[in-house]
This record gives structure tokens, C-alpha cells and sequence, in this order.
């Protein structure tokens, strides 16, 4: 059984960081393409950041890079979400997931239950 494990999350102020993590378990990590998404009640979920299974090649949408770093641990089995700088809109429930492609968000089939990212102004 796939278990994804999000934490990190929390109340913040605007210009605070939060490292975002995910543990994963019940799969070969290291053969999975992982991505952080993230969404807001009345919104579309927005991928936010992917990463290869090698952790070689990355994706960020022009919204969040420079701020977003996604990383990944093969031997913990566990990736990462550096976020910097974070505003009012970032508000959101953050989902890590496992897939077979980072650039293809359709390839995710494994989801975590989030963790909620608040930013106050």
C-alpha cells in the first residue's frame, strides 16, 4: 500500500520559508517522478513543482519559480518543498504525489492528504 506523508506546513507571515516535506512508502521511490501540488476551495489544483526520479530534471510554472525548490532524497524516500518567500495567495492545501513523468501531471497516481500552508498578510 502506497503512503505519501506530507508535513511542514503551517501558519506563516508574508516573507517567512517553509520546508515542505513527503515521505513515501509502499513503492520504489526512487523509480517515481514525484510533484508538489497545491489548492484553494473554488480552485483548479495547480501543479506547482515536479521533479524526475533521479532528482537531475525539475519543473516549475513561471508563478512560483524563484521562490519554489523541490528537491528529493532517493535513500529517505522523501522529497522536498523549499518555498521562500511566501505571500497571501500561496495560501493553500499542499499535496505531494508520485508518477511516472514530471511533465506530465495526468502521470500522477499516488496522492498525499496535504498539509495546510497559511500566509498571513
Amino acid at each position: 500500500q502506497v503512503d505519501l506523508q506530507e508535513s511542514g506546513g503551517g501558519l506563516v507571515q508574508a516573507g517567512d520559508s517553509l520546508r515542505l516535506s513527503c515521505a513515501a512508502s509502499g513503492l520504489t521511490f526512487s523509480n517515481y517522478a514525484m510533484g508538489w501540488f497545491r489548492q484553494t476551495p473554488g480552485k483548479e489544483r495547480e501543479y506547482v513543482s515536479g521533479i524526475d526520479s533521479s532528482g537531475a530534471s525539475k519543473y516549475y510554472p513561471d508563478s512560483v519559480k524563484d521562490r519554489f525548490t523541490i528537491s528529493r532524497d532517493n535513500a529517505q524516500n522523501t522529497v522536498y518543498l523549499q518555498v521562500n518567500s511566501l505571500k497571501p495567495e500561496d495560501t493553500a492545501v499542499y499535496y505531494c504525489a508520485a508518477g511516472t513523468f514530471y511533465l506530465n501531471v495526468r502521470s500522477y497516481q499516488y496522492w498525499g492528504q496535504g498539509t495546510q500552508v497559511t500566509v498571513s498578510s
